[in-house]
C-alpha cells in the first residue's frame, strides 16, 4: 500500500490530534483501497467486504498493538494523544478502547502522511497489512 505525496504542511505536530485522525484516516482507507484494487479483486462488492478487514476500529486496535515496540518516540507520542483525545463520536459497532486505539492509529498515520514522511508511512501501512493478511 504505497502512498507517495509531493507537498508537506510544515508542523503537523501543532494540529490537534483528531484533526490529525481525520487526514489519517482518509489516507489510511485510500492505501487499503488501492491495495486491494490493485490485488486484482475488480467485482465492487469484494472490494468493500475485504476493505473493512482492514479499517475497522477493531482491526486498526489490532493493527496499533503491533506497533508496539516499534514506534519512535515521536510516532509514540502522537499515537498518545490520539488515542486520549475525546471525541464527540461514540464508536458504532466498536468497544471505547478499539474506538480509541484506532483513532491513535489514524493520528499516527496523518501525521506521518501531513509530514511528508511517506518512507515511514509505507512501513506502517505495510506492517499494518502484514498483520491483516496474517489474521485471516
Amino acid at each position: 500500500m504505497p502512498i507517495a505525496r509531493k507537498e508537506k504542511i510544515i508542523r503537523p505536530e501543532e494540529l490537534p490530534a483528531l484533526a490529525l485522525a481525520y487526514v489519517g484516516d482518509a489516507v489510511f482507507e485510500l492505501a487499503v483501497r488501492s491495495y486491494l484494487a490493485g490485488s486484482g479483486l475488480v467485482k465492487v462488492r469484494r472490494l468493500h467486504d475485504e476493505a473493512v478487514k482492514y479499517v475497522s476500529a477493531g482491526a486498526q486496535a489490532r493493527i496499533l498493538r503491533s506497533l508496539e515496540g516499534k514506534l519512535t518516540e515521536e510516532e509514540a507520542a502522537v499515537a498518545r494523544r490520539g488515542r486520549n483525545a475525546r471525541s464527540a463520536h461514540t464508536p458504532r459497532g466498536a468497544n471505547v478502547l478499539e474506538y480509541r486505539l484506532s483513532t491513535a492509529l489514524e493520528s499516527l498515520v496523518g501525521y506521518l502522511y501531513l509530514k511528508g514522511d511517506t518512507v515511514r508511512l509505507n512501513e506502517i501501512m505495510a506492517m499494518a497489512r502484514e498483520v491483516i493478511d496474517n489474521k485471516r
